[in-house]
């Protein structure tokens, strides 16, 4: 999806499952305060509309993107959750250290969603500049927290209609 030609906080709310009754774990990176933050506030709002109580999201921060796929194994095996959202910022710099994150987190996440019985949830900004960051953590893109939340309610979801 080009967010250029979608807003991350558009959604059919008719198509978003109940969140009443799910415990949700959400590890948020302190890298990037600014932004993650913005993430962090978007991924509970939306959480909160959809039943998910404030006593059932269990947030947990970490100190940068790269430890996001650790906080969240913890989540998953010791959270007692029915989902865990990562959120993270990672903003190009001039060294290569911009890919190994990226890559790492991102496949520690499929590692993750491969190997628990608890779905982890992708919602760390991989962008050029701050200021892209910020149109997608509540700017004119939308907030990727809204969307990382409505993808959690949905995975919870498609899980429960298995067991």
């Amino acid at each position: 999806m080009a967010t250029e030609l979608n807003n991350l906080s558009s959604y059919d709310p008719k198509q978003v499952p109940s969140g009443n009754g799910k415990r949700i774990g959400i590890v948020v990176s302190e890298w990037n305060s600014s932004v993650t933050e913005s993430l962090l506030r978007g991924a509970t709002d939306t959480l909160l509309k959809f039943g998910v109580s404030a006593d059932d999201i269990l947030i947990e921060r970490v100190p940068g993107s790269f430890e996001l796929t650790y906080g969240a194994k913890v989540l998953t095996e010791k959270g007692n959750v029915d989902c865990v959202i990562i959120l993270g910022c990672v903003i190009q710099g001039e060294t290569p250290h911009f890919t190994f994150v990226c890559n790492s987190v991102t496949e520690g996440a499929t590692q993750l969603n491969l190997t628990q019985n608890v779905p982890v949830i992708f919602g760390l900004l991989t962008t050029n500049t701050l200021d892209q960051a910020k149109a997608r953590a509540g700017g004119r893109h939308g907030n990727k927290g809204d969307e990382a939340a409505v993808t959690a309610l949905k995975m919870i979801a498609l899980k429960e209609k298995y067991q």
